[in-house]
């Protein structure tokens, strides 16, 4: 995706959600949940690591292995957004830097 299609994506998913500007952290995970939105991401070692915990949890009925799966995917989707969040984060205080000194 190049940045033009990011921006309107970005536009679409704004124009689609009540926005709150309260703080920086509403503005990032916005930046977030627009990405993610367009960029699907769902590779092949996902599937791979997925098939390997289904592996493991073999035999379970399925609502123990809901109870396993469901926070291991949480817990996965957080640290992805904590992650964008924080390079958005290293990038604007880069630019601020590579700004000051020129």
């Amino acid at each position: 995706m190049n940045m033009e299609e990011y921006f309107r994506a970005l536009e679409t998913y704004v124009a689609s959600r009540k926005l709150n500007l309260g703080d920086g952290g509403a503005v990032l995970s916005l930046l977030y949940e627009a990405y993610g939105d367009v960029n699907r991401i769902y590779d092949d070692q996902i599937k791979a690591d997925f098939a390997e915990l289904y592996q493991a949890l073999n035999g379970m009925p399925l609502q123990e292995m809901d109870w396993i799966v469901n926070p291991v995917c949480a817990l996965c989707r957080d640290h992805e957004r904590n992650g964008f969040i924080h390079g958005v984060q290293v990038g604007i205080r880069l630019a601020q830097e590579v700004q000051s000194t020129e």
